[in-house]
């Protein structure tokens, strides 16, 4: 926004689809569950009723302890909120370019369920796979911008 020869800049990290009429009772509730402590390799990604948890590490081991730690946290939440995620809809996903010699598989838990790890994964309309290549996205001719 510019007035008066002054530019003000913010980014945007919450949203809300417009004339929804559960969204601001919904970002009410979500404020709390975005405002948790994560630890500094975890980023909380939401929209609308979306959200995405990515944590970052050196070894998968790693990652996936981090992941668990957070999705526990996710999961007092929720429960203190009488909300509930379905751990059936909820997706893992390992992504890195590098080849990695340690095991690739992560065994990541919500409601003391083991997540399915997939290759790709659809958030918010794009395509996302695990090596972060896009191809999916290219080749499905879903882009419509």
């Amino acid at each position: 926004m510019a007035t008066n020869n002054m530019k003000l800049e913010t980014a945007v990290s919450k949203g809300c689809t417009q004339d929804s009429s559960l969204g601001p009772g919904m970002w009410n509730i979500y404020n709390s569950l975005l405002k948790l402590k994560f630890t500094s390799s975890t980023k909380i990604i939401a929209f609308a009723d979306d959200l995405l948890l990515r944590t970052r590490g050196e070894i998968v081991s790693e990652i996936e302890n981090i992941a668990n730690i957070e999705l526990t946290k996710i999961s007092t939440w929720a429960r203190e909120n009488n909300v509930r995620f379905n751990e059936k809809k909820t997706k893992a996903m390992l992504m890195t370019r590098r080849k990695r010699k340690e095991r690739r598989e992560v065994e990541v838990y919500l409601n003391n369920k083991l997540l399915r790890q997939v290759k790709t994964m659809k958030y918010l309309g794009i395509i996302i796979d695990k090596k972060l290549t896009f191809r999916e996205y290219k080749n499905t001719g879903d882009r419509k911008m």
